[in-house]
């Protein structure tokens, strides 16, 4: 199968690899690139647990953690965010299933408000406000902006293939990756000729920011995890 990989380009080349592994034919077309923010200062408090809403977060606090702060326990938002915090070193890390509302309940369920504050790793722009969540549940956490996710175009290589129905499947993760996906689909005359290609969506609110375009198929994972998105291809 032909497929197009959408998102930033560390994960779009691991994800590629493994793609490629099972025969089929990948081409990467990062919608956002990440730039780390290593001038914010880092807030020195008693955290009783880290959040990361991102791999990308995980990455990020990583670049200000010292020693003492990876000993903290990270509560991460899914297996992939989880997996990054481990691989900087972060030592207790457990994973909710996917999404932010799975987060909240995982925090509400492990953790205490008044046991201390939480700290959350965050891009510029968030996927649901997790601190209102958490918030309303009566903890305290202060939010730590450390990347921004900066939007990017399709090469003209790639609106080409889309056009000539070259692309058999799109693989969405996020809802301003399909947001921005489905933008420049308008913008360059394609919003209706993608009848051939197959769009393969993480959640239901990243299939919702593909409305008006043309894909033969939307289809969205069971839940949101690489997984159940790579389950769909397989079918």
């Amino acid at each position: 199968m032909r497929l197009l990989v959408t998102r930033p380009e560390r994960e779009s080349e691991a994800l590629a690899a493994g793609l490629r592994a099972r025969g089929h034919d990948v081409t990467i077309a990062p919608l956002l690139s990440i730039h780390y923010l290593d001038d914010v200062p880092l807030p020195q408090r008693d955290w009783q647990a880290l959040l990361v809403t991102s791999a990308n977060g995980a990455r990020a606090l990583a670049r200000c953690a010292d020693a003492a702060l990876k000993a903290v326990p990270v509560l991460a938002v899914g297996e992939g965010s989880a997996a990054a915090a481990r691989a900087e070193g972060f030592s207790q890390v457990r994973a909710a299933e996917g999404d932010v509302q799975a987060l909240d309940a995982l925090v509400a369920r492990l953790l205490d408000p008044a046991k201390g504050p939480l700290l959350h790793a965050a891009g510029s722009v968030l996927a649901g406000d997790l601190k209102a969540m958490l918030d309303a549940r009566g903890f305290e956490v202060e939010r730590a902006v450390l990347y921004e996710a900066e939007k990017r175009a399709l090469p003209e290589s790639v609106l080409d293939a889309l056009k000539a129905g070259e692309i058999d499947g799109v693989l969405f993760f996020s809802p301003r990756t399909a947001g921005q996906f489905a933008a420049l689909m308008r913008e360059a005359g394609l919003a209706s000729s993608l009848g051939r290609a197959t769009a393969y969506c993480l959640s239901a609110a990243v299939a919702g920011e593909l409305g008006g375009l043309s894909f033969a198929e939307t289809r969205i994972a069971a839940s949101p995890s690489l997984d159940a998105l790579l389950a769909l291809i397989s079918a």
